[in-house]
């Protein structure tokens, strides 16, 4: 079991096993090989890894054109260039004929850290999820990285799966769900419930031991897919714990907070908070540092818990 390792590692390990499995599978990358790490596959299969230079809305383009032709592409390059950089070409090119295309756009959120906020991706969840028949998937850790890309081979039209940077510690199992569409519950509770997603939710998890320690029992349920989304996940939780925060590495509009209030509104009186990027741009520092500065943090997951507990 890997206790250790960058998502973006386990997504270029990832390929090359699906690479092994099926020959349909192709990668195409935007001459950021090294960082998105789908030098992995470029080495092991040569003659399917095409490198775009910088070019991702052709990059797109050549994407449906290969999906066209009865291949499975993997497009690859960082979340702000292919989700921003390239949007009309996806909406257009990919999504409007229903084209399977599969993104793994690395280096997303405010886990960037020293790159800056020119690179640091707050909006990619919102931006894909507008696009009718995305499906979009966000892995909390390695094992969920490899998952998230097999499930992807595996549906018919457009994916976008969300990789981070750092080195995370593995916190699932091999026999951890993973269903797309489907949240998964990493721990039971009836005083309130953490709604989170991707990088945030060992902070989830550690903030439910606090507040376990202060007599609150708090549930988390990871949410690895933002759509289709699991509706019935959410008032099933928020009618038995009767108030919800959610927390996420992305902008508090457009991602699964939002998705989380869009299921709320009229179905449920239970208090509701959101924990993410508070309508800002990004900065340029270590993560660690980055994370405590925006609030994402299990102490302030606690805070906002205990303040919408009374």
């Amino acid at each position: 079991m890997i206790e250790k390792q960058s998502l973006r590692v386990s997504y270029g390990n990832a390929l090359v096993e699906l690479g092994r499995k099926d020959s349909r599978v192709v990668v195409l990358d935007a001459d950021l090989a090294h960082a998105t790490m789908t030098s992995i596959f470029a080495k092991e299969f040569p003659d399917r890894f095409f490198n775009f230079g910088i070019a991702e809305t052709n990059m797109v383009c050549a994407a449906a054109g290969f999906a066209h032709a009865g291949l499975v592409p993997f497009f690859s390059t960082f979340a702000l260039f292919g989700a921003g950089r390239a949007y009309e070409m996806i909406r257009n090119s990919i999504a409007y004929v229903d084209a399977n295309v599969k993104f793994g756009l690395s280096h997303s959120g405010l886990s960037v850290g020293e790159d800056g906020g020119s690179h640091q991706s707050f909006e990619d969840i919102a931006l894909m999820r507008e696009i009718p028949g995305m499906t979009i998937l966000v892995p909390c850790d390695p094992i969920e990285t490899r998952k998230a890309v097999f499930a992807a081979a595996e549906i018919s039209g457009p994916v976008y799966i969300r990789v981070a940077r750092p080195i995370v510690d593995t916190i699932t199992t091999q026999d951890t769900p993973f269903v797309p569409g489907k949240a998964n519950p990493m721990r039971d509770g009836s005083d309130i419930c953490i709604m989170t997603t991707g990088l945030m939710v060992p902070y989830a998890l550690a903030a439910a031991e606090q507040l376990a320690a202060k007599n609150i029992n708090a549930a988390v349920v990871n949410f690895h897919t933002i759509k289709p989304f699991d509706n019935q996940c959410v008032l099933e939780m928020a009618n038995k714990c009767g108030a919800v925060v959610t927390v996420e590495e992305h902008s508090v509009i457009g991602g699964l907070g939002s998705a989380v209030a869009e299921v709320l509104a009229g179905n449920s009186s239970a208090r509701f908070a959101r924990i993410g990027i508070q309508d800002k741009f990004g900065r340029s520092g270590k993560p660690e540092h980055l994370f405590k500065e925006y609030g994402l943090t299990a102490e302030n997951i606690v805070n906002q818990c205990m303040a919408l507990k009374g």
